[in-house]
């Protein structure tokens, strides 16, 4: 699991894929997670603006992310 810090939350979930660069672009992350191709904290989501916030997990293609404040250590 990758750990990815975000210095202000929420963040929408189509902007963690497309910046973490699991997406080519915005465009891409949305048709990804409207396919139901991403799921958030093991639940299948399909809302592209979801809000995400420290301590969530996402996975999608094969990729898990775990999204931390900077300096904090991920239980």
């Amino acid at each position: 699991m990758r750990n990815v810090e975000v210095t202000r939350v929420p963040v929408e979930l189509y902007k963690i894929l497309k910046f973490e660069g699991l997406a080519a672009s915005g465009a891409e992350a949305k048709n990804a997670i409207a396919d139901g191709q991403v799921s958030v904290n093991g639940v299948i989501e399909t809302q592209k603006r979801k809000k995400i916030v420290a301590g969530d997990t996402i996975t999608f293609a094969g990729e898990n992310l775990r999204i931390v404040f900077p300096g904090t250590s991920p239980t």
